[in-house]
């Protein structure tokens, strides 16, 4: 079982890189369509603090991830770590598994910073998408063979979270193998987009405000007083994954008719490479 801030956390970070790699994909295509290449970071603008600040988004995945890695491992564990003589708690099992993922996206933000910054670990950016696509898989495969049976209607938010991740391993390793493909690239940043909101939304329905009429959070545990009070829920779910998809469809086609206004050429043809030559 998880909580509102357990959900939150992870989601903001989701959120703000997925709407960072979206607006970022979309300029870099207005300004230049047949020299777009895929990302696996996008640098900040130089304004921001002269320069200083470049790589912002990958602190922002080392430092949110250590943070929730240790919240995890340490906060909601008590310390209570091991038992019987250095045996991992399996009470707390659930909290180091989850903390197992936000390790991989820890060693990509920085595997990815070293390679930036150092000239110890020289990566292609397609390595990089690579790396960020593994961080992925651990994601989904930690919440489809979860030690934590989600059952009912919160399982069948988990599962919605699982198809979500998979976009992102399915649009990150794309970008990895066509560089070149403006759908790829701005498909992981809508799906990360997306996870971001399903994580709030998650939040706010299981945890929060917004559980479904004859539904309840009792002992740790989502309980319905009926199968029709549980099918209720998982269609308001259904209806609520709709609305986000929506939503971020209206975001991104406001996005781009900004970056077009500012970054587009009109002498710039709207062509692949190789039809350029």
């Amino acid at each position: 079982m998880g909580s509102f801030r357990g959900h939150a956390l992870p989601g903001s970070l989701f959120l703000l890189v997925g709407l960072w790699h979206v607006w970022s994909s979309l300029s870099r295509f207005a300004a230049a369509p047949s020299s777009f290449r895929a990302r696996a970071w996008n640098p900040a603008p130089e304004w921001l603090c002269g320069g200083r600040l470049v790589h912002l988004e990958l602190y922002l995945v080392v430092g949110g991830s250590l943070l929730d890695l240790c919240i995890e491992f340490f906060y909601s564990t008590h310390l209570r770590i091991f038992v019987n003589g250095g045996v991992l708690n399996p009470a707390h099992m659930n909290d180091f598994e989850h903390a197992g993922m936000l390790l991989m996206f820890f060693l990509f933000g920085c595997a990815a910073l070293l390679s930036q910054t150092t000239r110890f670990l020289p990566l292609p950016e397609g390595a990089l998408c690579l790396l960020g696509a593994t961080a992925f898989t651990a994601e989904y495969l930690l919440f489809y063979f979860h030690s934590t049976t989600h059952k009912g209607l919160e399982g069948h938010y988990h599962l919605i979270l699982v198809l979500l991740v998979g976009l992102c391993v399915a649009s990150s390793v794309t970008a990895a193998l066509l560089p070149a493909s403006f759908p790829a690239d701005l498909c992981n940043g809508v799906a990360i987009s997306l996870q971001g909101l399903w994580f709030y939304q998650t939040a706010f329905v299981l945890y929060g405000p917004m559980m479904p009429r004859g539904c309840r959070l009792r002992d740790d545990q989502i309980t319905c007083h009926s199968p029709g009070s549980e099918t209720r829920g998982e269609l308001l779910a259904n209806f609520q994954l709709f609305s986000l998809v929506l939503l971020v469809l209206v975001v991104v086609v406001g996005l781009y008719t900004v970056a077009a206004c500012k970054y587009g050429d009109p002498t710039e043809e709207l062509s692949s490479p190789q039809e350029a030559h």
